[in-house]
């Protein structure tokens, strides 16, 4: 059976939603001592052999249909975040997004346009119907990066998210087919 090959997706900035190599893994490592980053996701690494394991899952994951994690990146450049979508359910047509920013690439719209294109792939390319965004509703940037991609806030599902510091409240935005 041949692979399937993850599609490198352009960005109107010059930006590029790219797949992740094993030559990341410092990237994942550096980003994993990112106190912001630390704060809001789980599952990070301490050593660039666990960050190679962990993009070899990515890739895995891709091949198995249950997950699409591309880095955040300038052409040609290294890993300066992580989007994607995690939990794909192709039969049931959704998934749930995921993203990160190194603090060098925040603040420039970078989260918003790579939400807004992995949104648009998602739901053209790939047929889902349903696409989920959940963060804690202590994080404020997220919640910022979800309204400007266009995605409405649904609700606040509570106690839903373990965080280093303790179970967090979550709000639940969703774009759904037809929204954009």
């Amino acid at each position: 059976m041949a692979e399937l090959e993850q599609p490198v997706l352009g960005l109107p900035s010059g930006w590029e939603l790219r797949p992740w190599h094993l030559s990341d893994a410092g990237a994942l490592v550096a980003a994993s001592q990112d106190e912001a980053i630390r704060r809001w996701n789980r599952l990070l690494v301490d050593s660039t052999e666990e960050a190679s394991k962990k993009i070899e899952r990515m890739h895995q994951r891709w091949q198995a249909e249950l997950s699409a994690i591309w880095a955040i990146a300038q052409p040609g450049g290294e890993a300066a975040g992580l989007i994607g979508w995690g939990d794909i359910d192709l039969k049931g047509g959704s998934a749930e997004i995921v993203y990160w920013l190194m603090p060098a690439a925040r603040g420039a719209g970078i989260a918003t346009e790579s939400t807004e294109r992995v949104s648009r792939w998602a739901l053209n390319d790939l047929g889902l119907h349903r696409l989920r965004l959940c963060h804690s509703v202590a994080n404020t940037a997220s919640c910022r990066v979800a309204d400007k991609a266009g995605y409405p806030l649904e609700g606040t599902m509570r106690s839903a998210l373990l965080h280093a510091d303790g179970w967090h409240d979550e709000h639940l935005h969703a774009l759904v087919q037809g929204d954009i």
